[in-house]
């Protein structure tokens, strides 16, 4: 909200601070004195901002007179008074009503806050006419001219104003400033994994089951389905699959199986090598199960875990798998890796 600072000569605005007056001339915002200042954290302070009235009336629209700064919950604040508003609802308001914006002036960080505001009226009471934001959060603009504010264009009618409000030529407006403080909710990281994970070792609600070289794997359709195209077409397309209720598998071992299923459920490499020869085994086999089963991701954890694991040695069996399990980065790899080795030595 940008506008005209008014300039008059004798001082139209304060705020009361800790029992002192903290008084700036229309328009000009200083540092805010250290009786304004506070040296702990504060989450609230309630301002008075008395204007001569008799003065500021005759200012124009997009005059803007301002309060002096004030520091609360580390954040330096003023309030900004409209006599006529704002040239951008001039159009619509003619002038005829009084604005009041809660100006966040810090440079640091953003920062959440409230804005409540009533007008003291002539028998020295708080008008009913209370106003109070939402929770605003007041961002960090760049431009010092441009930081933001927040608070009403319609504040009061300055008939209104004129009738119940101006005492002794003055208006006091009563203004509370909320400040928030930054506590994030903590969100517990995704434990999906686990949660499914258990289905595997308590196999409730199962409905389909595998048999690999007689070992028995209960299943559920549905996150095998959702997890895997081709398991997806066997188990719910035309094929005999999606009638039976137990499936035999045949060229992939039991501990290839179970540590697949482990990763549909988890979306977890497996970690236990304990029931292969060699993790270079379980790799291998691991890649040919997914490249079977159209799991993109674990053929591709399989493929880093291969290339973690070259040598000279080596690189001859990873190079045959990329080739038959359409690995095109690993191939291109090996060869590479060959090839440098053959200039090296």
């Amino acid at each position: 909200m940008a506008g005209r600072a008014a300039s008059l000569s004798p001082p139209i605005a304060a705020t009361t601070c800790g029992g002192r007056q903290a008084v700036s001339k229309g328009g000009t915002t200083t540092e805010p004195p250290p009786a304004c200042t506070t040296t702990t954290p504060m989450d609230s302070a309630v301002l008075q901002f008395r204007l001569d009235y008799e003065q500021v009336k005759r200012l124009s629209v997009d005059d803007v007179v301002c309060s002096e700064a004030v520091s609360v919950g580390q954040h330096l604040w003023r309030i900004d008074c409209y006599p006529r508003g704002p040239e951008k609802y001039s159009d619509k308001d003619n002038g005829n009503y009084v604005s009041l914006y809660l100006r966040h002036m810090s440079s640091s960080r953003s920062v959440h806050a409230i804005f409540d505001a009533f007008l003291m009226d002539i028998n020295d009471d708080p008008s009913e006419a209370r106003k109070t934001t939402r929770l605003h959060k007041f961002e960090i603009k760049g431009d010092p001219l441009k930081r933001d504010d927040w608070g009403y264009h319609r504040f009061v009618a300055r008939t209104v104003l004129e009738e119940n409000y101006v005492i002794d030529g003055h208006i006091t407006f009563v203004c509370t400033i909320i400040v928030m403080r930054d506590t994030p909710v903590t969100v517990p990281p995704s434990d999906i994994g686990n949660q499914l994970g258990c289905l595997l070792d308590q196999p409730h609600g199962t409905d389909v089951s595998f048999t690999v070289d007689g070992e028995t794997f209960p299943a559920n359709r549905a996150i095998l389905a959702a997890r895997s195209p081709v398991f997806k077409a066997e188990l719910f397309g035309s094929m005999a699959e999606a009638a039976m209720s137990s499936i035999t598998l045949h060229d992939i071992t039991p501990a290839t199986f179970k540590h697949m299923l482990r990763f549909i459920y988890t979306d977890e490499f497996p970690t236990t090598t304990q029931d292969n020869p060699s993790n270079d085994v379980l790799f291998d086999l691991l890649l040919a199960a997914a490249d079977r089963y159209a799991l993109d991701r674990l053929k591709l954890m399989c493929v880093q875990k291969l290339w973690d694991n070259v040598s000279m040695d080596t690189v001859t069996d990873i190079q045959a798998c990329a080739e038959m399990y359409n690995c095109p980065e690993l191939k291109d790899k090996c060869i590479d890796f060959i090839m440098r080795k053959k200039k090296v030595h």
